[in-house]
């Protein structure tokens, strides 16, 4: 998404091409390192389970301090590998925020289980933990279903509030499964996403901090047993040797080309999430008190997967910042429990905070390659649309 800029503003011309994220500007930057790895992989011919997948593998457990780290087709794969290896399914309740993409519902109902929407915290944007626990609650004294397991969203790379979740995780002996789709790089307390969870499941879609060139996942556990079950189920739920069926399982692969995307992009993932962190930093700065940014839980360090904030004129600052040449998203304008596909699992009163922030939020242009001029005329024009 890229917007030609030429006007002015704030008595400044800039002249630029503003995308939203930036995939040809990286690209460039490691394209003659990324050729060779491909061209590894059609050397050695193993377009699946080469061995790029266990190094990958190994490069994300070292990184993140996770025990085990099992390569997958997508970020949906890895949230329904560890649901199926669990055993939940028909009759078990899944409490998830309606706040985030579909993927995270879907992932739920094709397991067999049943969304039980939450609510989010209207500062950090995730999933409310003290609204958790009231529809723990009303899910006990109804009794039709059996709370089962927890999925917060870390939503546009913030961490949610695991200290909380994993307390009420603990206390109602629930199955604990970060969605980290959007928070790679993220920290919480000095642990790593891919760590703060018994398992975590992210996503390398292309447009993510670290994505392939294709749908990839992981999945990252605290548990070395969970290895074997989530590696068969990703294969078609056979045994070690790929030949006889133990458990229901589907095609959850990782091809060997999306690996080695990946290895060489993480050969500069830490540069280009400091260079994020530096572009979140000075909207903060450039945007206070013009709207309302994500706020972070104490000891949390975002990813910077996205930069959102919230304007009552949500709609007509969009469309003046789309008059301005700066290209803008919005994340999301319909929550979960409004879309038709999951209207059976609406909470009978809404969920108002979540509806709130979807009517007025919207997100920035963030990568690695905006440079210091474009910011200044991103935070000119979003401070001259919302006047």
């Amino acid at each position: 998404m890229n917007s030609v800029v030429n006007l002015t503003i704030a008595g400044r011309t800039q002249v630029g091409d503003i995308s939203f994220i930036d995939l040809v500007a990286q690209q460039r930057r490691i394209r003659s390192a990324i050729e060779r790895r491909l061209q590894n992989v059609l050397d050695h011919g193993r377009y699946i389970a080469g061995p790029e997948i266990d190094e990958l593998e190994e490069t994300l457990a070292e990184r993140t301090g996770a025990r085990t780290v099992i390569a997958c087709a997508s970020g949906t794969a890895a949230l329904i590998i560890p649901l199926l290896a669990r055993g939940v399914g028909a009759g078990d309740a899944v409490f998830v925020p309606a706040f985030t993409y579909n993927a995270t519902a879907n992932a739920i109902l094709l397991a067999g289980a049943t969304p039980v929407f939450v609510d989010i915290d209207p500062e950090t944007f995730n999933i409310d933990a003290s609204d958790l626990q009231r529809r723990i609650d009303a899910v006990k004294s109804e009794g039709r279903l059996q709370p089962t397991a927890i999925i917060p969203v870390d939503l546009f790379g913030s961490p949610a509030d695991y200290p909380a979740i994993s307390e009420i995780a603990k206390a109602e002996d629930l199955f604990l499964l970060s969605d980290g789709a959007q928070s790679f790089g993220a920290e919480l307390n000095g642990q790593q996403v891919g760590n703060l969870a018994p398992a975590t499941a992210t996503s390398f879609f292309p447009g993510k901090g670290l994505g392939a060139y294709g749908d990839a996942g992981a999945i990252f556990s605290q548990n070395t047993l969970d290895r074997e079950r989530w590696a068969s189920i990703r294969w078609h739920g056979t045994d070690e040797a790929r030949k006889d069926s133990v458990r229901v399982g589907f095609n959850g692969r990782m091809d060997s080309f999306q690996a080695a995307v990946l290895l060489e992009k993480l050969s500069i993932f830490d540069d280009e999430l400091a260079a994020r962190r530096r572009i979140a930093d000075e909207y903060d700065r450039r945007l206070e008190g013009v709207g309302r940014p994500q706020a972070d839980i104490k000891g949390a360090v975002s990813g910077q997967g996205y930069y959102s904030l919230c304007v009552e004129n949500r709609d007509s600052v969009v469309q003046k910042l789309k008059q301005a040449g700066v290209p803008t998203a919005i994340y999301y304008t319909t929550p979960l429990h409004l879309m038709p596909a999951f209207s059976d699992y609406a909470p009978a009163n809404g969920l108002p905070v979540t509806e709130k922030v979807a009517s007025e939020i919207f997100a920035l242009p963030m990568h690695a390659y905006l440079t210091p001029q474009q910011v200044d005329y991103i935070c000119d024009a979003v401070i001259e649309a919302v006047q």
